[in-house]
């Protein structure tokens, strides 16, 4: 029963790490993450899209690092624009209602010692699949700018 148990814990170990890996789309931004915000922002607005919030992540960490008992820098800078499209969140939500657990959007944008990445967060196989898209677009239009 042991071996049973040990076998399945390392098939679930790797499983989550394998699946972590596959929870983001990550892609690398030839310039500054001031360059990155302004053209992420820029992306959104081109789609008709209005930014609900910009999460300044990056600063609420560095700040409260201390209060939390850690002295680990882990972003120069880091913001989430947060944002929906009430036309796609509707097919989405129409085709399965439960899908408002993804409402609302977000794309990042870090920077981690001058290294600066754009990405979001990935969404399950079927009609999340449409955002996803969208997200995609969004972001590869910020960083071929």
């Amino acid at each position: 029963m042991k071996h049973l148990i040990a076998a399945a814990f390392i098939a679930f170990s790797s499983t989550a790490s394998f699946a972590d890996e596959a929870t983001k789309t990550i892609y690398d931004f030839d310039g500054s993450f001031d360059d990155a915000t302004f053209l992420v922002e820029s992306a959104i607005i081109d789609q008709g899209l209005v930014i609900d919030y910009v999460s300044h992540t990056g600063e609420m960490l560095n700040r409260t690092a201390g209060d939390v008992g850690s002295s680990t820098k882990l972003f120069d800078a880091a913001d989430i624009f947060v944002f929906c499209s009430a036309k796609l969140s509707r097919q989405v939500m129409e085709i399965d209602p439960t899908n408002i657990a993804f409402c609302p959007w977000g794309i990042f944008v870090a920077d981690q010692n001058g290294k600066v990445t754009v990405g979001y967060r990935n969404y399950p196989d079927g009609p999340m699949q449409k955002v996803q898209s969208l997200l995609d677009e969004i972001v590869r239009e910020a960083i071929s700018e």
